[in-house]
């Protein structure tokens, strides 16, 4: 996969097959367009056109949060086998560009012969471009043009905000439906404060990244990825009111019947189900009977053929 992050810089001889968008969380909507483009190899090459900061929160009308990190993304992208994944920045000079100065790009400097997008798709200045606009300018400028409905989920649509909002709430059983995958968190393991390891429950510890938005405060069962392998754990998210006070939000995560040293490695905190809210307990003695209450209820999930 070639990773641009210029969408004026790109060039390319190839003919090619594109869709545009934030495609946060990379959903199960958002599938249905990668699926389509990734469907047009070898005979055009795919491309997927997003934004590293959601032009919906540089116009302030969304959260700078990410679903899915650019990092994550590019990740992820590279195991589907896309050929082009373009990072525009959007800038002043993308901002301003009018619809069909956006599609007259995307016909000389891209190839574009086919392009995919959502039946809501606006853009150009201000989202004065939509789907229709976009026919007539496939009709002028000779590419094919599918507009596919959104998906829907009991009746309503699945999009970046209905994630959100159920993740934000701490049901990452519904955020893994309409995502297609569990819900995770990726990044170094960092060195906490130890206090697990004193009481014979030795944990790591993550500092999400500061653009990733991460599950209600509480305790989670996990799985956690570190390497080619996959362990299972119980993670707390949230601040660790009962042994710190700094305020700070990380994701601690006691991994089940694992005793390695992982420092500075990188490990995938995947989320399969809330157990609590966090709390702050009296003393460690209270803290400690609760972990290995959560480590029971842990257990009995994996143990569990029916999940």
């Amino acid at each position: 996969m070639e990773i641009y992050s210029d969408f004026f810089s790109f060039k390319t001889e190839h003919s090619t097959a594109v869709t545009v968008g934030k495609f946060d969380g990379l959903h199960r909507g958002h599938e249905l367009l990668l699926n389509r483009i990734l469907s047009k190899e070898p005979s055009l090459r795919s491309c997927m056109i997003t934004f590293p900061v959601s032009p919906r929160s540089i116009l302030g009308k969304a959260d700078d949060k990410n679903l899915i990190t650019p990092d994550e993304r590019r990740v992820y992208l590279k195991k589907r086998d896309l050929s082009y994944l373009v990072e525009a920045p959007f800038d002043e000079k993308f901002m301003h560009l009018k619809p069909d100065e956006f599609v007259l790009e995307l016909v000389n400097r891209f190839h574009m012969k086919y392009m995919v997008c959502g039946d809501d798709f606006t853009f150009g200045e201000k989202g004065r471009g939509d789907v229709s606009l976009l026919m007539e300018l496939s009709k002028k400028f000779g590419f094919e043009l599918e507009a596919v409905p959104k998906l829907k989920e009991d009746s309503i649509d699945i999009s970046s905000t209905r994630i959100r909002k159920e993740l934000v709430s701490g049901n990452v059983n519904e955020v893994k439906n309409l995502l297609g995958y569990p819900y995770f968190i990726w990044g170094k393991i960092v060195h906490g404060n130890h206090i697990g390891t004193g009481m014979g429950i030795p944990t790591i510890n993550q500092i999400p990244p500061d653009n990733k938005l991460i599950p209600k405060n509480g305790v989670y069962i996990t799985e956690v990825e570190i390497g080619s392998h996959i362990y299972h754990g119980i993670s707390n998210v949230g601040v660790k009111p009962t042994v710190s006070n700094e305020g700070k939000v990380n994701v601690e995560t006691y991994i089940l019947d694992f005793k390695e040293d992982v420092y500075d490695r990188e490990a995938r905190v995947i989320f399969l189900e809330f157990i609590r809210p966090e709390k702050k307990f009296s003393g460690l003695d209270e803290l400690s009977k609760q972990i290995r209450k959560d480590m029971k209820t842990a257990l009995s999930y994996f143990n569990d053929d029916r999940k």
